[in-house]
């Protein structure tokens, strides 16, 4: 069955009261969220509610930053894994309908997990004067679904091996954490190994090693030494040496982990298109329940590109279709406004470029 916008629109929305208050109702505010988040022409919150107010929607843009300060973001965190389930179990089907069932590389046994944080400055001299410089989004990125799973949501500069184990207790016993070097803390690579969790994670260079006969390495010194398996990579380009660490068994080979342990940029392409199309480091909020929700509105329209089909002619890639429901919502005064119109079964146009995506 194809998910076209109005029927994602229909399915996750709608559940989504209109009366539970006065002058904003949750799903307006859900929707100028997402609406932002996914117009390329917005830049400013000013900017959206012009929109609004030409196109005969009266909500006044204060009331709206009263609500990002008090509203609770429970409905956009259950909404953020409603469609994740959605979107988990297309690729389950997709991928059924096309792998051959003989394949058994280490990728097909495995789930390729990278954990990674980006960071986004905080330029508010209101939230600078409350000491906070930045806020960091960590999140496990599934590379067989391409989906962010557990998002953590922290405002401050701790390092990121702080937050590694509340990370890395979600995984499963088929999904294999890979990390960088900001997760290499000798004590948490002991705990994930104690906690028989798979790992793949690069070592800074400056640790004590010291080979032993049975092939493996004693790294460390202190209480938190340990023996592991350690594999070392150089890229013969830029001269760089790489120390992988990992508790993979031996039946996974050393080519087969550089290859996992290269798929950890993954999480980096994620970080780059939720920046550059989705306005991810363009935060329009001066308080930090407020950017919590813009967060969330940035992954749930990531999502929804996912979940979304579109015509062949417009391309498969996630850019392509974000290209496509602008065209579509250029129809419209805003997604606001589309959403709207969804929502209460108002007359459509047919879907640009394929005249069976009726809506």
């Amino acid at each position: 069955m194809l998910f076209t916008f109005p029927k994602i629109v229909k399915e996750l929305l709608s559940t989504f009261s209109e009366r539970d208050y006065p002058v904003l109702n949750t799903r307006l505010f859900i929707s100028c969220w997402l609406g932002f988040a996914l117009d390329q022409s917005l830049e400013s919150m000013r900017d959206l509610f012009k929109r609004l107010n030409l196109g005969g929607i009266e909500l006044d843009m204060s009331t709206f930053s009263k609500a990002n300060q008090h509203r609770n973001v429970e409905p956009f965190q259950d909404l953020y894994q409603q469609i994740l389930s959605l979107v988990k179990r297309k690729k389950a089907k997709g991928r059924s309908q096309t792998q051959p069932k003989d394949r058994q590389k280490s990728e097909d046994i495995y789930e390729i997990c990278p954990i990674d944080s980006t960071v986004i400055t905080l330029t508010s001299k209101l939230l600078w004067a409350l000491g906070y410089h930045q806020v960091k989004l960590l999140n496990i990125f599934n590379n067989s679904d391409e989906t962010g799973e557990f998002p953590l949501i922290h405002f401050g500069q701790s390092h990121d091996y702080k937050f590694a184990t509340q990370m890395t207790e979600k995984l499963t016993s088929k999904q294999v954490g890979v990390m960088d070097r900001g997760f290499a803390s000798l004590e948490y690579i002991k705990e994930l190994k104690t906690q028989k969790k798979f790992f793949v994670v690069r070592l800074n260079l400056n640790y004590k090693m010291e080979p032993l006969a049975t092939g493996e390495w004693q790294v460390g010194t202190g209480k938190h030494q340990e023996i592991y398996r350690v594999l070392w990579f150089c890229n013969l380009e830029t001269k760089e040496e790489y120390r992988i660490v990992t508790n993979l068994p031996h039946t996974v080979s050393d080519e087969d982990i550089a290859e996992i342990y290269r798929q950890r940029w993954r999480i980096e392409l994620f970080w780059k298109f939720l920046k550059m199309h989705l306005k991810l480091d363009h935060l329009i909020s001066k308080n930090l329940n407020g950017i919590t929700l813009q967060l969330y509105s940035c992954l749930i329209a990531y999502l929804i590109l996912h979940l979304v089909d579109i015509p062949e002619m417009w391309g498969h890639h996630l850019l392509d279709k974000l290209r496509y429901l602008q065209a579509c919502m250029s129809q419209e005064f805003s997604y606001v406004h589309w959403i709207h119109r969804i929502l209460h079964n108002r007359p459509f146009r047919l879907i640009i470029g394929s005249p069976e995506l009726v809506i």
